[in-house]
Formats: C-alpha cells, structure tokens, sequence
C-alpha cells in the first residue's frame, strides 16, 4: 500500500516519522511530503521517503520570522496544487497538519481515501469560522484520527462529525530521543523538577511557579522557547524559596533529552490539551509524571497508571503531589515503571503504525 504522510510546514517531524517508521515497519510503502524543518535536525527516516516539496524558499534556515511567514503565504497554493499531481501516486493520503485550512480544503486531491489528524481538538476554537471549517473537513474526510476518547467525544459534540469516521489512535512515545547522545546540563545535587515546552499560557507555568512555593528541597527548571511575556513569571519565581533555572530558547533535540534523563519528575500543569508531544517524551524516557486531569491526559494516567493526576489551577494540589512524590522514591519509581510500560506498549509506534495501516485498509 502506498501512503502519503503530509504535514506542509514540518509542524511535528517527531510525530511524522514515529509514525512513517510504524508504517514502514507494518508494510506499508511510505511517503512523507513536508517542508525542510528549519530549526534542529529532524529523526532520522528509517525504511520511508522524505519530499521536501513545501515551502522551499520560506524554511530556509537563514530567514527572519516575519519573512518567513510572508514567503510561506506566497507559497502555499502553488504547493499545495503541486502537490495534488503528487498525490496520484498514492493509494490513501493521511494529512497530519493544513497550514489554511479553510483554503486546503477546497484545494486538497479527489479520487483516493483521505484521511485527517487533529492533534489537539481542545485547543481549537469556538468561533464561528472555525466551527464551520472544521465541520466542513469532518464531512470531506474519509477518516478522523484523534489521540484520545475525549478528543473524540469534542469532535462530536461541537464538530458534529460522524462517530463512524472518528477513530481514537494514540500519541506515540518520541523514543528517538532516548537514542540521542548526551549533552552537558547543569550539575545538580538534589532533585530536579522538569517543565519543557513552547512556554504558552495554557501550559500553567504560573500555576507551577505558585506551588513550587510549598515545594522544598528541589530545583525546578523551566526549559524552552516563550511566547509569552515572562516578566510575570520570573516575578513569580522571584518568591520560590528554591531554585528556578530558566532556559527561554529553543532546545535542541540532543540537549531536550539530556535535561529528560537528569529529571526527577516531569510536571505539566496544563489548563487545556488533547494530547501532547511533551508527554510522549516525558513516557519514552520512563518519568514519573505530575499533570492535570485534563483531555486525553486523564486516560494517561487512569488507563495506565503512567502520571499522578491533580486538578487544573490548583497550586495546593500540585505542590503537595510533588512534595509526595520527592518524598516517596518507590512511588517515583511505580510511576516510572508504568511510563516505560505504556511507553513500550500502547504507546509504540510500532502498534500505532499497526493500528493505523488497519484503519487504510478498512478505508480501501
């Protein structure tokens, strides 16, 4: 079976190729047709093909973000018409991202299964534009994947898409990154508590920072690239009796997974989410986890027992989680244990490949 993977900006390479290499693995023949990722190296692609054929000049590695975005735009639909002669040589077309969406979807190829990933139905909004886009990809869609139960229960309730269509795949553990080698991080003596992300106000930074207060004994560090004023945040930390290390960049892969093998716990205080790729590699890695029950999170840790789950916005809560846990090194290692296990199991992306490479064939 030929497929086609497509994600036009390089919006998730490490979700792209687990799951082209999942695929490959299953037997499928596998395309990837993307954008050159123009800020860290990409994994690397084992038994798929990779066609940069979005967006040449814009992901050029030298350009600006404004003439990036100018350039993407000016791109788009010569690429994307491009693109639908590309996709006569596949037997099902799976778009994993669609940079205009209400644009791509009169645009996107007829005449072989289609099939759709939305990564993060929670975070879509209720506008009445986007209401309408998305309802209008729902019905053009052969197939739906979400990466959990309640981002299907979304899909329905406020999509109103099909619930024959809808099919519940998820998230694969970003396990490349454990074969990445190690990079120096800062030496520290006693325990470190890990944040890791595009810093954004739904992630609840502020909500860490405010528990860490009740926190004692451990070093909390905040890793990765804001978009947001962080003034506030490090007024906040300004009032944690521990240490709170900032790294407000991009991360590089190799260095990600240096500061992932150094933690001793991860936590994600997120106010809303489906799922995440900070969660998939905090599993890879065998962390315990600390994080709201919110989205597809809840089922992480209730299906598997792989996290420790507080409410969203809840300081009290999440201190004394952590507090717990620093405290408890067999409860630390329980919830390491059952990561790895999830990691390793439903979350392998051999079995995703498996179970989407099944879903293209119901569709055939």
């Amino acid at each position: 079976m030929r497929v086609q993977l497509v994600d036009p900006s390089a919006y998730t390479p490490p979700y792209d190729h687990g799951l082209a290499g999942g695929l490959a693995r299953a037997g499928a023949d596998v395309e990837l047709v993307t954008s050159r990722y123009p800020w860290d190296e990409p994994p690397s692609a084992n038994g798929f093909r990779v066609t940069e054929s979005f967006y040449r000049l814009a992901m050029r590695r030298d350009l600006p973000q404004p003439a990036r975005r100018a350039l993407k735009l000016a791109e788009h639909v010569p690429d994307m018409l491009a693109y639908r002669r590309r996709a006569r040589r596949a037997d099902v077309c799976h778009y994993q991202w669609l940079p205009l969406e209400a644009l791509d979807s009169l645009l996107l190829p007829r005449g072989r299964p289609r099939v759709f990933t939305l990564h993060n139905v929670r975070r879509r909004g209720d506008g009445r534009a986007t209401l309408a886009v998305t309802r209008k990809l729902a019905r053009q869609m052969d197939a739906l994947v979400v990466h959990s139960r309640d981002a299907a229960g979304q899909l329905r309730e406020r999509f109103g898409a099909d619930a024959t269509r809808i099919h519940h795949i998820p998230h694969g553990a970003l396990d490349y990154l454990t074969r990445l080698p190690a990079r120096d991080v800062p030496s520290v003596e006693g325990p470190v508590v890990l944040w890791f992300g595009t810093v954004r106000g739904y992630k609840g930074v502020d909500t860490l920072l405010e528990a860490f207060r009740a926190v004692r004994g451990a070093e909390l560090w905040i890793v990765g690239k804001p978009e947001i004023p962080m003034q506030p945040l490090h007024e906040l930390a300004r009032a944690v009796p521990g240490r709170v290390r900032f790294v407000e960049r991009f991360v590089p892969d190799p260095e990600l997974a240096s500061y992932l093998r150094r933690a001793d716990l991860v936590a994600l205080p997120y106010r809303s989410i489906d799922q995440s790729g900070v969660l998939a590699s905090a599993l890879a890695f065998g962390k315990p986890i600390v994080m709201t029950a919110v989205g597809g999170f809840a089922e992480v840790a209730e299906d598997h027992g792989a996290a420790r789950l507080v409410p969203p916005d809840d300081p009290a809560a999440l201190a004394a989680a952590l507090d717990e846990l620093l405290a408890d090194q067999a409860a630390r290692r329980a919830l390491a244990d059952a990561a790895a296990r999830a990691a390793s199991g439903p979350y392998s992306w051999d079995r995703i490949g498996r179970q989407t490479l099944d879903l293209y064939e119901s569709l055939l």
